[in-house]
C-alpha cells in the first residue's frame, strides 16, 4: 500500500510539473507582434547567439513598406535581444519611407518599389559619394482579402479583380463571379472594395499584376498612389486589412500574415491547371522566376505578374530594403549593417516562412549578404 501510494504521489508530482512547464512555454510563445494577426515568435537560444552585432549600439530609426512590418517585428525581437539595439521601425508605407530615406532622415528604408531614377538620383545628396540601392530581403503574396458570410472559398480571375476595384462589377452575385464559383451561394450584397489611402508599394505591385494579366481592362499607369475611381480608402496594410474584417462584403488587398479573424483569402484563376491560393511555397515560386535587372551594388529585380505556371501565386511583392551604399553615416553603419545582415543571414530568412513570408532564393540572397558586407 505504501509502495501503491508512493507511485500515486510519483505520477501527480509528474503530472504538475509537466503543466507548469506547457503553461510556461505557452506564456513565452504567445507575445503579440503588435504588427498584424501573425506572432513573431521569440528567439531561440540558438538563434539569439548565431546573431553577430559587429559594433551595433543605441538606437536606430527608419520607416517604409508596411507590407514587412510583421517580418520587421519578428527580426527586431531577436536582433535587440542579441545586441541591446533599440530599433523603432514606423512601417508609415513603401512611399514615407523612401521619401524619409532620401531627405536623410533614416539610414535604412523599407519599400515594395525599387527606386526609381528620380529617387536614386535624391538619394546621392544623402549618401556622399554613393547612392541608394535595392536589396531585395523579403517576398511574399498580396491576398485579395475578403469578408463574404456563407463564402469560404472564392475564386476570382484578373479581369474580374480589375473590374471590382474599378468600380465595374458592384454586387457579389454579378454573373462574372458566379461563372468562376458555380457552387458558391453568392449573396446579392453590394461590393465594398477598400484600397490604400497612402502611396504603397503593395498598391504598385498589385496594380502592376493588374496591367500585365489584364491591360483590356486596367487602363491606369500603376505606381504607388492608387488611381482608380471609386472604392474606399484606409491608411497601411492593417488599416485595410481591419476595415475588410468589420465589413461584411468587403473586398482589399494585403499581405497574406494579415488574413484571418474575419478576412478570407482569394484564389486566383491564372489559366493553370487549378486557382492559385496565397502561399509563402506559390510565392517563393513565383519569386524564384524573377531577374536581377538592378546594375553595380542595385539587386532590384522583374517579377513575372503574368505567370501561368501551376502552383505560382501571381500577386507577389518583394520587398527592398534601401541603403546608401557608399557614404552611410558613420554613428549608424555598424548597426545598420548588422542588422541587415542578420536579416538576410540563414537563421533571418528561416523565421519568414513561419509567419507568412517567402524567404529569398538561395541565388538572390547569397547576392544580397555579399552587398551588405561591402556597404560603407
Amino acid at each position: 500500500m505504501k509502495l501503491q501510494r508512493k507511485n500515486r504521489l510519483r505520477a501527480v508530482t509528474l503530472g504538475a510539473l509537466a503543466v507548469s512547464g506547457a503553461l510556461a512555454l505557452t506564456a513565452c510563445g504567445s507575445d503579440d507582434n503588435g504588427g498584424g494577426s501573425k506572432p513573431s515568435g521569440g528567439a531561440s537560444a540558438s538563434n539569439a547567439s548565431s546573431i553577430k552585432c559587429d559594433g551595433a549600439k543605441g538606437q536606430l530609426l527608419s520607416d517604409g513598406s508596411s507590407a514587412q512590418k510583421n517580418a520587421i517585428d519578428a527580426w527586431v525581437k531577436n536582433f535587440s535581444q542579441a545586441c541591446g539595439v533599440q530599433i523603432n521601425y514606423k512601417a508609415g508605407g513603401s512611399g514615407a519611407g523612401v521619401t524619409s530615406f532620401t531627405q536623410g532622415q533614416i539610414p535604412w528604408a523599407g519599400s515594395d518599389s525599387a527606386l526609381k531614377p528620380e529617387e536614386v538620383a535624391a538619394s546621392k545628396k544623402v549618401c556622399s559619394g554613393g547612392q541608394g540601392i535595392d536589396l531585395p530581403m523579403v517576398g511574399g503574396p498580396i491576398a485579395i482579402g475578403y469578408n463574404l458570410n456563407g463564402v469560404d472559398n472564392l475564386v476570382l480571375d484578373a479581369p474580374t479583380l480589375a473590374k471590382i476595384f474599378d468600380g465595374k462589377i458592384t454586387n457579389w452575385n454579378d454573373a462574372a463571379i458566379k461563372k468562376l464559383n458555380p457552387s458558391a451561394k453568392l449573396p446579392d450584397l453590394k461590393i465594398q472594395a477598400f484600397h490604400r489611402s497612402d502611396d504603397s508599394g503593395t498598391t504598385d505591385n498589385l496594380t502592376k499584376y493588374l496591367k500585365a494579366a489584364t491591360p483590356d481592362n486596367w487602363k491606369y499607369s500603376g505606381g504607388k498612389t492608387w488611381q482608380a475611381k471609386g472604392g474606399q480608402s484606409a491608411a497601411q496594410s492593417s488599416g485595410v486589412a481591419q476595415q475588410v474584417k468589420q465589413t461584411n462584403g468587403a473586398i482589399g488587398y494585403f499581405e497574406l500574415s494579415y488574413v484571418g479573424d474575419g478576412a478570407k483569402a482569394v484564389s486566383i484563376s491564372t489559366g493553370a491547371a487549378q486557382p492559385v491560393a496565397p502561399s509563402t511555397e506559390s510565392a517563393t515560386k513565383a519569386i524564384a522566376d524573377a531577374k536581377v535587372v538592378g546594375t553595380g551594388s542595385d539587386l532590384s529585380l522583374q517579377l513575372n505578374y503574368n505567370t501561368k505556371a501551376d502552383g505560382a501565386y501571381p500577386i507577389t511583392l518583394v520587398t527592398y530594403e534601401i541603403a546608401c551604399d557608399k557614404g552611410n553615416k558613420a554613428d549608424t553603419l555598424p548597426t545598420v549593417k548588422a542588422f541587415l545582415n542578420y536579416m538576410a543571414s540563414e537563421d533571418g530568412q528561416k523565421l519568414l516562412s513561419g509567419i507568412d513570408y517567402a524567404p529569398m532564393p538561395d541565388a538572390i540572397i547569397g547576392k544580397v549578404r555579399t552587398t551588405i558586407a561591402g556597404l560603407s
